[in-house]
């Protein structure tokens, strides 16, 4: 059993108890709201497309490169995004999202702890049709497997990239970035006791 992932813990096992990973989205949370996103989303069957870890590092394949690629891309197709640190694993990648309140002005890169973010979720229910709201953190998130699956479908003649859904945690203060992105950046060092390895005890 690895250890739980808590403040002053950053590269122990993550703990869904502690990060709510199998249900963490706020009924009736406005997800286009601006703010601040911890992202992970996993593989069909958690199979690893993506590479492998050598020596505590992520060396991406071909798959992983196009993941890579389209992380990187986000922001060209949502202008209003900011990306903060991310890394593309074995069979999942984590990723850190802002939206920004408008797409006027820069907040100076999700790297400076994104200073101009409200980190409140409101708690107003609001009702909406079924599907992602345009410029919600779904619709990005859903845009961006989307543009995985078909580039690696169209160059390699494969499918079944993605597992339905994704998991986030709304980031509310610069204590919890700091904690999120030593979680991310230290990953490939700690994929032996990483949940999502299909090896790991």
């Amino acid at each position: 059993m690895g250890r739980p992932y808590k403040a002053g813990n950053p590269m122990a096992k993550f703990d869904p108890k502690i990060h709510h990973r199998k249900s963490i989205r706020l009924q009736g949370y406005d997800y286009s709201h601006a703010g601040a996103y911890f992202v992970t989303i996993v593989t069909y069957q958690r199979d690893c497309l993506f590479g492998k870890i050598e020596n505590e590092i992520m060396m991406l394949n071909d798959f992983g490169k196009i993941a890579d690629e389209c992380w990187r891309s986000i922001p060209e197709h949502f202008p209003f995004v900011e990306l903060g640190t991310h890394i593309i694993m074995p069979n999942h990648a984590h990723g850190v999202i802002v939206i920004r309140a408008d797409g006027s002005a820069s907040i100076g890169g999700a790297a400076q702890h994104v200073g101009a973010t409200q980190w409140v979720a409101p708690t107003t229910i609001i009702e909406r049709p079924a599907g992602p709201k345009r410029g919600s953190l779904g619709a990005i998130i859903g845009s961006y497997k989307m543009a995985v699956t078909r580039r690696i479908q169209r160059e390699h003649n494969a499918t079944s990239i993605w597992q339905r859904n994704y998991h986030e945690h709304i980031i509310r203060n610069e204590r919890e970035m700091d904690n999120i992105w030593r979680y991310i950046e230290s990953n490939p060092a700690h994929w032996g006791d990483d949940e999502e390895n299909p090896m790991s005890t």
